[in-house]
């Protein structure tokens, strides 16, 4: 064939392939040359078939109902190509470096598909978040709808009695017109009435004279021309008197008495008052009801933006983790689960789970490369090359920690805890096995963040909180345990809770009620049991054998931590969030005000902290010149306080001491 390979290769038929022999094994070249003398006749090479059905047999045998089947189902064809590769050895170099070609695709496959499933588990925690999210705002809208529906009843139902109120003064006003003009109708017959009975009156009081003149003429004397005159003088002024009479009646003939027009003109005046009293309030319900339905459209439009939006999210959602499915996954099984999961949400669960997979990846391991000499590297990981996974227990781990800190706190604490920790290792283990335990207590301390002994070690370690912090936790502890010791006088392990009570108000005289029965409760204390009940106080401060501390315990250190907060937020505060940078006598001063009981030591050590300098180096009060150079950002001060082991000293002010 010129060096090609043949097509068909002419075996005899009829031939068995051994179980226990490799298709292209010796015994079958021999084979295969006896059998070339046979007929042409065969279809397919008897190498091929024999290769098939190997193959075949090795699928039948194979599992293929679990996750890992496809990877599985790619074994026999290893095998049938491996065969190949060894029987063809003029292109063997070929197709080897053909099949490492796709071995490294399939591993570079394998490390991407490892890398996203933690995005996976990422993607489903924000998931919970945001249906969590959109629940709460879909209640608060039901709330905020139904609160404003009701507003919306009840101002439409002032506005129908306001309405009743303007009708029934419209026809009240209607009522008091037309009676006005029936007084007016009235007062203008009885000035016409008024009139001619005056002309009556003067026309039989002029008769009455004349004939009074007539019947007596000697009343005037003797005199008839001096009584003629007098008589028409008088008829003249009585006529004067007439006309201006007829014109004051004329002219004033519509007025109605005063008195009528005060009276009138006060009920007008109290009606106009309401009148523009129920205008404004009727003007305040419209402006207040124009109001309402642009926060309704308001409200409308948010809901259904909101709608739109919860719709996009059910639709690219991913439904909520069953999480019984890690009953097969996590060692121990399902009721190491459930233990490990009780009272813990997703976002805890999570980092369960993580923490159970990071300690099987932990034990798989068996050598760590090495991170280099870089300035970034922590001292005691600096090293070049792989080193031995040591792969300890948790138990043994926590032990090992606890041992460092029983040798860390009878030395004198001089040099680093970095460099302590390291010399500590070679102490132990020799210096030929520092480097791999340093490793190796190192991974296992940065997977465990729910276990006390292990986050706290590795919080100092790292920098991220002082030393200082541990030891007043721990002196903190082992006083409560002095004095409740003290206080069992019969030495039999037990209080009441009111001795209890009395010695945590006693310790800890700056803490609220609240923090003080939140501790009572971590020790078992209900609000149905008797300040009387004894209780056995050793049990308070029992670990177990992974080092995790009792809820009392852990209730006495997250107090701590959310006071600290609390005192360093109330300093940023007292700074001013307009300051970007602090002086010390600005830091000192603002320390000094929230906590009026610091000494002078405790102060220095706070400043010391923060400016990152000596005791013996901290200006002076009033040179300003270095204090201006130690000028420092307050984001660093604070960052630097907050690793720090800082508390209130005393209460501030006479405020917090009447409270």
């Amino acid at each position: 064939m010129g060096g090609h390979l043949s097509p068909w290769p002419i075996y005899a038929s009829g031939q068995a392939i051994l179980f226990n022999r490799k298709p292209c094994s010796e015994g079958y070249r021999k084979r295969a040359s006896s059998s070339e003398k046979q007929s042409l006749g065969i279809a397919k090479p008897r190498y091929l078939e024999q290769l098939e059905n190997y193959l075949r047999k090795e699928l039948l045998l194979l599992d293929l109902g679990t996750d890992s089947a496809q990877e599985l189902r790619l074994q026999p064809y290893r095998e049938i190509f491996e065969f190949f590769i060894e029987d063809f050895k003029t292109y063997k170099p070929l197709l080897s470096s053909i099949k490492n070609a796709y071995e490294v695709m399939l591993a570079q496959q394998r490390e991407t598909i490892r890398a996203l499933e933690p995005l996976k588990a990422k993607l489903v925690t924000v998931n919970e978040d945001c249906n969590e999210r959109i629940l709460a705002m879909r209640a608060e809208e039901r709330y905020e709808i139904s609160m404003l529906k009701k507003e919306k009843m009840n101002l439409l139902k002032l506005i129908d009695k306001k309405n009743e109120e303007k009708i029934s003064l419209q026809s009240e006003v209607t009522k008091l017109r037309k009676n006005l003009a029936e007084e007016y109708l009235h007062y203008l017959s009885e000035r016409d009435a008024r009139k001619i009975l005056l002309a009556d009156l003067n026309e039989l009081r002029y008769q009455r004279e004349d004939m009074s003149l007539a019947q007596s003429p000697g009343i005037w004397g003797e005199d008839p021309v001096k009584l003629t005159v007098a008589l028409k003088m008088t008829r003249q002024d009585l006529t004067r008197m007439q006309m201006e009479l007829n014109t004051m009646k004329a002219n004033f003939g519509d007025v109605v008495p005063r008195r009528d027009f005060e009276m009138q003109e006060k009920t007008n005046k109290d009606l106009q008052e309401q009148l523009d009293s129920l205008k404004a309030d009727y003007d305040e319900v419209r402006k207040e009801h124009e109001i309402l339905l642009q926060l309704h459209m308001s409200t409308v439009k948010e809901r259904d933006q909101f709608s739109a939006e919860l719709q996009e999210i059910q639709r690219t959602s991913t439904p909520r983790p069953d999480w019984t499915k890690c009953n097969d996954v996590v060692a121990g099984g399902a009721e190491r689960w459930q233990m490990l999961a009780e009272g813990k949400n997703s976002d805890q669960l999570v980092d369960v789970l993580l923490e159970e997979i990071g300690a099987g990846l932990l034990r798989e391991k068996d050598f760590f490369p090495g991170l280099g000499y870089g300035e970034s590297i922590p001292p005691f990981l600096r090293f070049d090359g792989t080193v031995e996974n040591k792969k300890p227990t948790k138990k043994e781990v926590v032990n090992l920690l606890k041992d460092a800190w029983k040798e860390r706190l009878a030395e004198e604490q001089k040099e680093k805890f970095s460099d302590f920790f390291f010399n500590f290792l070679e102490r132990r283990f020799g210096p030929s096995e520092a480097m791999a335990w340093a490793y190796t207590i190192f991974e296992n301390i940065k997977f465990f963040h729910s276990n006390d002994v292990m986050s706290q070690f590795y919080a100092v370690l790292m920098g991220k909180m002082k030393e200082s912090v541990y030891i007043y936790q721990k002196e903190t502890i082992a006083q409560l345990l002095k004095e409740m010791t003290s206080a069992d006088s019969q030495k039999e392990g037990f209080l009441s809770m009111e001795h209890f009570s009395s010695i945590l108000r006693s310790i800890f005289p700056l803490k609220k009620e609240e923090q003080i029965q939140e501790l009572m409760e971590a020790g078992g204390w209900h609000s149905s049991s008797s300040n009387a009940d004894l209780f056995n106080y050793h049990s308070l401060f029992m670990e177990d054998d992974e080092g995790q501390s009792e809820p009392f315990v852990r209730k006495v250190w997250e107090q701590y931590v959310d006071e600290k907060e609390a005192y360093l937020q109330e300093l940023k505060q007292e700074l001013g969030q307009e300051l970007y940078e602090i002086t010390p006598g600005k830091l000192q001063k603002a320390l000094m005000n929230i906590d009026p009981s610091l000494d002078t030591q405790t102060l220095n050590t706070y400043m010391s902290q923060a400016f990152q300098v000596p005791v013996t180096d901290l200006p002076e009060e009033g040179n300003e010149e270095k204090e201006e150079g130690l000028k420092t950002h307050l984001q660093i001060v604070m960052d630097r306080l907050q690793v720090a082991d800082i508390r209130r000293v005393g209460p501030r002010g006479e405020l917090e001491l009447a409270s």
